[in-house]
């Protein structure tokens, strides 16, 4: 796991000026530092490292390829890269045991689009082409490693982390008032988008391919893999089998993946949630270990937040060397200022406190840390997929005359019944709620009532801001930002949310989410689940062998009680929360307090200062529970301050 940044300037490259963008994020290579140039093209590559394949100092980069036409700064790890070095035969000779050296070899066999393709793993990279002069940008296939560019007509600079970028003299800071409305109805940016307006986040399974031309620098985004086709390709060429076959296929390709992912010359471990998905790595880890593994767990004093307890009786039933910190709310609260630095855009997922803290945990013990990630999304696991799907059924159940008139009714009612009576009306409408309501809760409940089609239904019910208008100033409504469907539409609605949240979620909150907490600490994370042949096996299966009953995992389920007691894992779901509604009106108050004064949110000219200052009140009163769009209203406005 490693930072790589640089830069393609028309002129000579600048030493100092790449050194500097790779030293803006020392945290994600406390090993090593290097540069290298092309001074003739005007090409840095900046590089950090976090040594974990052959540690040595042949291990270094920027590395160049046997030949010397390919450079590459490299970020991540191949997890088939004895494969790839297996296909290239014996003709090649290496210096180190590195996964670098051996991408470097099959670029030089197979091109770097085709050679691209065969990697298996999470990765970033930058590699210069010094015969045909063109600059390649690489992203893995789910998005684990990030990569962000911007691109001018005599400069494209690029990195790991914004950080690098704005380190760069060249780089342009104007925010994008689109890409902060997004960030209101998702909690995070969505790639292409970056809070800068000219930079751009690379999207996932794809390359940015980069050539100078006599009017300058042009760059295009060629695609090497799909979910979507993937996906398609699965549902048309379903699994022939019982369940049972399904199920011991399923453990047959865990096990090789886990495996695959121990592979490290420093140690190892992983986190442990006591959930599916957690578990299930780990009893694959301490199967194929003759040790205990390692494992580590949060607590929190809150029983309501706590699953500590959980995680603790699977370890001792798997027999791991397990870590267990509880931590209180000062620990908790002391990460918050910290937050804006690390994520280096806007990011309003409030599970980076705890994900934060628990990577700290294993840092201290380990480098590397196995997760459970993307189970939920390949597995069908989030209880929001059942809430989803029964308010379409009622929906679908309710004449148009009466959702009309009921549209009408509540635009009405908001505006003049009481708090009873609004809390009366509320229950009858398709998203019912026990909490007290407001008139602008009500409007958006309504609304509801509007919706036509499942994919706008689910958009809405996992849109971060509740209600319009927008927060932002240009935006009267959410519906105002452009919604991107799927090109491929699964027949099933379930099987649509999961390759929606495949694509957008997954990516772009639950991945930066763990890449920017684990690299603040210099460890490097790796999911298992998130492998391109478990992917398509998933997809091939029938949608009754993941589901069951409204839960999920039915199948990843009855696996992992081959390994773990089903009394130990059947349990609600609790997640990786923390208390933000009561810590805005309580312990943050004051924080929160200044950053929301009509002083501070004039600061970036781009928000609704009215609509957010009422809310900020309703919320102090205990009228309404407004603490999502209030947390991303503070994230955006501490990191501005930062």
């Amino acid at each position: 796991m490693c930072g790589i940044a640089g830069y393609w300037a028309r002129g000579r490259a600048d030493k100092e000026i790449a050194a500097k963008m790779a030293a803006a994020m020392p945290h994600r290579g406390p090993d090593n530092q290097g540069v290298w140039l092309d001074d003739e093209s005007g090409v840095a590559l900046a590089h950090r490292r976090l040594s974990i394949l052959d540690v040595s100092e042949h291990g270094n980069q920027p590395m160049p390829s046997h030949t010397g036409r390919f450079w590459i700064s490299f970020n991540g790890e191949i997890y088939n890269f004895q494969q790839v070095k297996k296909d290239l035969g014996d003709g090649v000779h290496y210096k180190s045991g590195s996964d670098t050296e051996v991408m470097l070899a099959a670029f030089e066999r197979w091109g770097v689009i085709r050679a691209t393709e065969r990697f298996n793993g999470m990765f970033a990279f930058a590699v210069w082409d010094r015969e045909q002069r063109i600059l390649y940008l690489a992203r893995d296939r789910f998005g684990e490693k990030p990569v962000y560019y911007q691109l001018s007509s005599d400069t494209l600079l690029f990195g790991s982390e914004l950080k690098a970028l704005r380190a760069h003299p060249a780089f342009d800071s104007t925010k994008d008032p689109m890409a902060l409305a997004e960030y209101f109805r998702n909690a995070y940016i969505p790639a292409p988008l970056s809070i800068y307006k000219n930079t751009r986040k690379l999207p996932v399974a794809s390359l940015l391919v980069v050539r100078s031309t006599p009017n300058g620098l042009t760059a295009d985004v060629v695609p090497y893999w799909s979910a979507e086709k993937t996906a398609a390709e699965g549902q048309q060429n379903r699994f022939r089998g019982t369940y049972e076959d399904a199920a011991n296929e399923l453990e047959t390709l865990l096990k090789g993946i886990v495996q695959s992912r121990m592979v490290s010359d420093v140690p190892l471990g992983a986190f442990l949630s006591g959930g599916v998905d957690s578990s299930m790595v780990v009893a694959m880890m301490q199967a194929a270990s003759t040790q205990p593994v390692k494992t580590f767990t949060i607590g929190f004093h809150d029983q309501d937040f706590n699953e500590a307890g959980y995680a603790k009786d699977v370890a001792k039933h798997l027999g791991t060397d397990h870590t267990e910190l509880y931590v209180g709310e000062k620990e908790l609260l002391g990460v918050v200022p910290m937050l804006s630095h690390m994520y280096d855009e806007p990011f309003a997922d409030s599970s980076q406190i705890p994900t934060y803290l628990v990577s700290k945990v294993a840092r201290s013990r380990v480098t590397v840390s196995l997760s459970g990630d993307a189970g939920d999304e390949f597995f069908a696991g989030y209880t929001r997929y059942w809430d989803t799907l029964a308010k379409w059924a009622r929906l679908q159940r309710s004449p148009k005359l009466a959702r009309e008139a009921a549209i009408m009714a509540t635009k009405v009612w908001a505006g003049t019944l009481s708090a009873t009576g609004l809390e009366k009306l509320g229950r009858q409408l398709p998203t019912p709620v026990d909490k007290a309501l407001n008139p602008s809760k009500i409007r958006h409940k309504g609304e509801v009532w509007a919706i036509d089609s499942f994919d706008r239904l689910y958009l809405e019910l996992t849109t971060f801001w509740q209600g319009n208008p927008s927060p932002v100033i240009g935006f009267d409504a959410l519906d105002d930002i452009p919604w991107k469907p799927l090109k491929y539409r699964p027949e099933l609605d379930l099987r649509f949310m999961m390759l929606a949240d495949t694509m957008t979620y997954l990516p772009d909150d639950i991945l930066v989410k763990v890449d920017r907490a684990t690299m603040a600490v210099s460890l490097e994370s790796r999911a298992p689940f998130l492998d391109p042949d478990l992917f398509r096996f998933v997809w091939t299966l029938p949608e009754e062998w993941l589901t069951r009953n409204n839960k999920g995992k039915l199948i990843l389920r009855d696996v992992l009680f081959r390994y773990v007691p089903r009394q130990l894992i059947e349990r609600p779901k609790c997640g990786f929360a923390v208390p933000a509604a009561r810590w805005l009106r309580q312990e943050l108050r004051d924080w929160a307090e200044d950053l929301l004064s009509e002083r501070s949110l004039k600061s970036s000219g781009m928000l609704n200062i009215p609509l957010i200052r009422t809310r900020w009140q309703e919320h102090l009163d205990e009228r309404v529970d407004w603490s999502a769009g209030l947390w991303a209203t503070l994230m955006f406005q501490d990191w501005l301050r930062t």
